[in-house]
């Protein structure tokens, strides 16, 4: 009698357990389906003029192209810098590069001191992907880092960031091919699908920046090109067909539909300055043998400046976002002022992950925006920081900008110690034609007394933890 009441026990218990287990694989598989998957594809480089979508005048990008039929065009999207270090750690934090001390790119340990910069970015501040993954997402990072460099060694990998894994170059530790980026996204994404899992990847591509690495495939694409022309429409042309193969994986996988897809770029495009006109190749230690700036050949759609400078032709950069049934298809939005700040509090609402109390961002979360719902004026002010001469180098005209701000309708900009500005109404004037300062004084003096309020929040110094062992000998 005692045995049969033992049988009938464990019996009972093992339907409740496979009812119980079975209920929370049904709320799992719910809520999975309800937190769409992200992937943010980042490129180097990449001008806003140098999409066909954006009438380029030989440069052939289909793929990207399908994103913006398929998606919204988002025209008036800045980044957060006019360089590569600054902008993307930007991404990762969602607050201006200049509260981490990251003014310029992140190069070997003296010049990084010489520039009152760290050696890294601080893998212990709130940070992007570390939030998604505590909240659930499996998380990726495939491509460049330059959150710090491959000629730091002592210098944290990727997998502190809040990655479950990662292949990357200028980081420490082993370099990833550049060209590998996509394929370990597709099977970072197969993986994931079969799992169940809603996925994270920050999948930042080397194009178009220099060296640029050229396969003879994608140049006999362009054979009537000159050949710094062929050669920078061949490199867009292999990272645009890489993320075909991304994009054709998530169709394969029928995941398309529950899928973000943000494609954009760190700053506006390099340009050889006056100087240099001489096609030559070179070694980098990060990525290998390719040719030098003489081949890049990225436009701006207009815009005033290139790389380094803060006026919008260095941080007016393409951003197109598609979300089948969420964000509408074939839709061009050139007055929403979006910033790279805002990315973080915008993904996080999208995968319903919780930002700390603690937490102060610079950027706003923008779901509504990307939704096409409705977009309010910024309700914060926008800034920038960088390293620029004075007085203006004619050669590079642009590239005096120290600081810029943008608040409403308004943007200045200024030199190193605000002696002199130049004040834009951005909303109605995005190539920056017109400078309107003697019209409108008392704005000038508002937003001066704001660049000079945030000047004085921002550190002195970076942390002392955030430096490699090689400064202990400078």
């Amino acid at each position: 009698m005692h045995f049969k009441k033992l049988l009938h026990y464990c019996f009972c218990t093992s339907l409740l357990f496979f009812s119980c287990k079975q209920e929370t694989h049904n709320k799992t598989a719910e809520s999975t389906e309800s937190r769409p998957n992200i992937i943010f594809i980042f490129t180097d480089d990449w001008g806003w003029g140098d999409l066909s979508a954006h009438g380029h005048p030989y440069v052939k990008t289909p793929n990207i192209d399908r994103l913006v039929k398929e998606g919204t065009d988002f025209q008036r999207f800045t980044v957060a810098s006019g360089v590569c270090s600054p902008s993307r750690a930007a991404i990762m934090t969602g607050q201006f590069p200049a509260r981490h001390n990251i003014d310029g790119h992140f190069a070997w340990v003296p010049s990084n001191a010489k520039r009152n910069m760290p050696d890294w970015l601080d893998y212990e501040t709130t940070l992007l992907p570390r939030l998604l993954q505590e909240s659930g997402y499996a998380t990726a990072h495939f491509g460049k880092w330059h959150l710090s460099n491959n000629m730091i060694p002592d210098s944290p990998t990727p997998i502190k960031y809040g990655y479950d894994t990662y292949g990357a170059f200028n980081c420490s530790g082993e370099q990833m091919p550049v060209h590998e980026d996509a394929q370990n996204a597709i099977a970072f994404i197969e993986k994931n699908t079969t799992e169940n899992n809603p996925f994270f990847i920050n999948l930042w591509m080397h194009e178009p920046h220099t060296p640029h690495h050229v396969v003879p495939k994608y140049q006999w694409r362009f054979p009537e090109l000159e050949e710094a022309d062929n050669i920078y429409a061949s490199v867009l042309s292999h990272a645009d067909d890489r993320i075909g193969d991304v994009l054709d994986a998530l169709d394969r996988l029928k995941i398309t539909d529950n899928t973000l897809v943000v494609f954009s770029s760190d700053n506006g495009p390099a340009r050889a300055s006056t100087t240099v006109k001489e096609l030559k190749t070179y070694l980098d230690t990060a990525t290998g043998v390719g040719y030098g700036i003489g081949a890049s050949k990225g436009i701006t759609g207009g815009r005033k400046g290139y790389k380094a400078a803060l006026f919008e032709g260095g941080i007016g950069v393409p951003f197109i976002a598609r979300w089948p049934g969420k964000i509408k298809a074939g839709v061009v939005d050139n007055s929403s002022l979006i910033s790279a700040v805002d990315i973080l509090p915008t993904f996080c609402e999208i995968a319903g992950a919780k930002l700390p109390e603690n937490y102060k961002p610079d950027g706003l979360s923008q779901v509504a925006t990307l939704m096409g719902e409705k977009y309010l004026s910024r309700t914060k002010p926008l800034f920038w920081k960088i390293g620029a001469h004075w007085p203006i180098n004619q050669t590079k005209p642009y590239h005096w900008v120290s600081y810029a701000v943008v608040d409403a309708q308004w943007k200045l900009v200024a030199n190193h110690d605000l002696s002199y500005v130049e004040l834009y109404d951005i909303a109605s004037d995005v190539y920056e034609k017109t400078d309107v300062k003697e019209q409108n004084t008392s704005v000038v003096s508002d937003l001066k007394t704001k660049i000079s309020a945030w000047q004085k929040t921002l550190p002195k110094k970076p942390n002392s933890k955030l430096f490699s062992k090689e400064r202990e000998s400078l």
